[in-house]
């Protein structure tokens, strides 16, 4: 077994949600893993979605393929990056086999409605209607927390995804929901309903990326709750192309740094270590 050592003070690069062809992703496993090295990073986690049956049928439904095909890898470049074997779960669609991975991010893509599951962040068009469903932000925004933070206390993930995906497109119609205080107040509550499950916070850049956003989730006024409540975070680029695996991460650092912040998680040597900002 190859021990890795790291450098007191060096700045290292790490990605754990990472998505390739098993899911939404454009490259393959090796593909990344390969970019991941000629870029300098320490360790590279995959972290394809977990299947669901409901909106439209989506995820990796083999695990035993998907766990194969990286431990593969983990071996082959083993003397060059540490490769861990993660997965997406969705809040409505728990795994049930949660030893088989190296880490669990927990996330929620959907709002639950009167029997109906309607996808969140497919498109905004798609959005807009679903939004149009409730009278009032608030009323939305406590659907899709209320939803996510029974799941997170009930399962504990180790990583809780873009923890407001529901600012995803908050951006392309003049801030939908972050100008109003009545859903800044939801947002907030749930937060801090959400740190005492003690998973890590993802900040995760994938938004901007893509295009949807300018800053990263969670939105800063809940990145100055965790800083408050001393909750531990992990930076991550959510990345579906092989060029996007620390996209953004200087400027997030900075901005992290800005609010007090002074060191994120990364994974290396089979645990969460600090990483100095």
């Amino acid at each position: 077994m190859v021990i890795y050592f790291h450098k007191v003070g060096v700045l290292m690069l790490s990605n754990i949600h990472t998505h390739s062809v098993f899911c939404d992703g454009e490259n393959t496993p090796e593909e990344i893993v390969l970019t991941a090295i000629k870029n300098g990073f320490v360790s590279i986690g995959f972290s394809s979605h977990a299947f669901t049956d409901f909106a439209e049928p989506f995820g990796v439904d083999d695990f035993e393929d998907y766990i194969k095909t990286l431990k593969e890898l983990k071996n082959k470049y083993r003397n060059d990056i540490q490769i861990y074997v993660g997965i997406e779960e969705d809040a409505l669609a728990p795994i049930k086999n949660r030893n088989a991975f190296d880490y669990i991010i927990g996330s929620h893509h959907y709002i639950k409605l009167d029997g109906k599951i309607y996808p969140l962040d497919i498109e905004f068009s798609t959005y807009k209607k679903i939004l149009s469903l409730f009278d009032s932000s608030e009323r939305f925004a406590e659907n899709y927390y209320s939803t996510f933070c029974d799941y997170i206390l009930k399962y504990n993930p180790t990583i809780i995804g873009h923890f407001d995906l529901l600012t995803k497109f908050d951006e392309q119609d003049g801030n939908l929901l972050l100008s109003d205080e009545r859903y800044n107040k939801v947002a907030e509550k749930y937060m801090k309903v959400a740190i005492k499950s003690q998973s890590f916070f993802e900040v995760n850049t994938g938004a901007i990326s893509r295009g949807y956003r300018t800053s990263p989730y969670p939105s800063e006024s809940l990145l100055h709750i965790l800083k408050k409540e001393n909750a531990k975070i992990v930076l991550n680029s959510d990345a579906h192309v092989k060029e996007n695996l620390s996209f953004g991460f200087k400027e997030t650092k900075e901005l992290l740094r800005d609010i007090g912040f002074k060191h994120t998680y990364i994974l290396y040597n089979n645990e969460f270590i600090k990483q100095e900002l």
